[in-house]
């Protein structure tokens, strides 16, 4: 446990070191902190000297948890700092839930779940660094610890949950296409009947959906057609209506 705790100081000081970075070297922080629940609360005027002055709280903290002679009082001081951000975020998320936190510099997501539990294991992690000593720190748990963080952020979603989700789109339904038998008969009719294909022989068809069968990435639709019979092929998986074929055949006579 008390490796646990000797890791704490450097988890923090490697958060507090990121925001308050972000804070003062960020070249959109003018532009967006208008939009921060912050300048709800202070006013849009002072929201960037008070992001910027948050910036070197934070760094100021970073700097006094690392050396183990001041390591209590910065870890005291880590704590107080964590809770007044979760209040912080209590008021941005019930008074201004639409605006960010302005906690990592410049960005437009609000406040959600995910900000509350960043705040609330730093704040866990600022209580845990007071009781470090000089036991080698547990490199595995901070690790750990890091990455979570960093799963927690909504400002790197940029950087990996949205491409994760724009892999699975390309790997799942419906923009993958499904064999055959997956693809319901009420999506190829959607499609059928937003096509010009059936646009242009609508006027035509004398009856519903007599036959469907699919057939070499072809789903084919019958219609009666005065005296005709309508078919349509509409390709297996195909999202563009253009995609779709009419022909018109003739009835063969009776004898």
């Amino acid at each position: 446990m008390q490796g646990i705790a000797a890791s704490q100081p450097y988890v923090i000081a490697l958060f507090l070191v990121w925001a308050g970075l972000m804070k003062l070297l960020s070249r959109r922080m003018r532009a967006q902190a208008g939009r921060t629940a912050l300048a709800r609360l202070t006013g849009q005027a002072r929201a960037v000297p008070l992001l910027r002055l948050v910036g070197l709280v934070e760094l100021a903290v970073a700097a006094a948890i690392l050396p183990p002679a001041v390591r209590p009082v910065g870890s005291v001081a880590a704590a107080v700092l964590f809770t007044g951000f979760v209040a912080y975020l209590t008021y941005s998320y019930v008074s201004a839930p639409a605006s960010s936190c302005g906690c990592l510099g410049a960005h437009s997501h609000p406040v959600d779940w995910r900000s509350f539990a960043r705040a609330g294991l730093l704040l866990a992690a600022s209580v845990a660094s007071l009781r470090s000593g000089q036991e080698p720190p547990a490199v595995a748990v901070a690790l750990v610890e890091v990455v979570v963080l960093l799963g927690l952020s909504a400002e790197l979603d940029r950087h990996w949950l949205r491409p994760l989700r724009q892999f699975l789109v390309r790997v799942r339904q419906p923009l993958a296409v499904p064999s055959p038998g997956e693809i319901p008969l009420e999506a190829s009719l959607r499609l059928l009947y937003l096509s010009p294909a059936y646009c242009s022989a609508s006027a035509r068809l004398t009856s519903d959906v007599q036959d469907t069968w699919d057939e070499d990435g072809l789903r084919y639709v019958v219609y009666a057609a005065h005296e005709r019979t309508a078919v349509f092929a509409v390709p297996l998986g195909a999202t563009e209506p253009s995609d779709v074929r009419v022909v018109l055949v003739e009835e063969p006579a009776l004898a």
